[in-house]
């Protein structure tokens, strides 16, 4: 899968894997850090991590250039993705996190869009069914995490176009 991800020309560039000092540097090159962080995400449907699996992980530590983004640094681009609201920390030593590359509210419009496409509107999900079901395979949030899924079904409920509820073997969603 590492294969089909494009990375972009900073990536190849040493200086990438040092915070510049100069501000309007520091803020383009935090720009396309959070731009890989998010890509890079997505295209391996990764929702969480720890900050040392982060600097391990091939996305802050490019082996050909023998550079690394060091731990400080990749504190600093993962705050600025919770500043934009890409970034959930679990814990309190900020050492976890829940990365979105989508907002709750978009997968909760994406999961929407599905409902009243296939007229499935005033139905009811398990959340398994939701994200491992047949019916949704071909669906983006087809095996998207529990975390997220329960996020995005959250945003649904506050704009009334669902109802997180109790089923039998677990929690479940009524649309509207």
């Amino acid at each position: 899968m590492a294969m089909s991800f494009e990375w972009p020309w900073q990536y190849r560039f040493p200086p990438f894997f040092t915070l510049q000092p100069n501000m309007d540097t520091r803020q383009k090159q935090l720009a396309a850090w959070c731009s890989l962080v998010l890509s890079f995400c997505r295209l391996h449907k990764q929702s969480s991590m720890t900050v040392m699996e982060a600097q391990e992980s091939p996305l802050f530590n490019n082996v050909k250039l023998q550079r690394k983004l060091p731990v400080e640094s990749i504190q600093v681009v993962l705050e600025e993705l919770r500043k934009k609201g890409n970034l959930e920390w679990l814990d309190k030593n900020k050492s976890s996190f829940l990365i979105m590359w989508r907002r709750p509210e978009e997968w909760g419009k994406l999961i929407y869009q599905w409902v009243s496409r296939s007229g499935q509107n005033n139905s009811v999900f398990t959340l398994y069914e939701l994200t491992n079901g047949e019916d949704t395979e071909d669906e983006e949030f087809h095996g998207l995490d529990e975390a997220t899924l329960l996020r995005a079904l959250q945003a649904l409920q506050q704009e009334h176009k669902a109802e997180i509820i109790t089923v039998s073997d677990g929690r479940g969603v009524k649309f509207f």
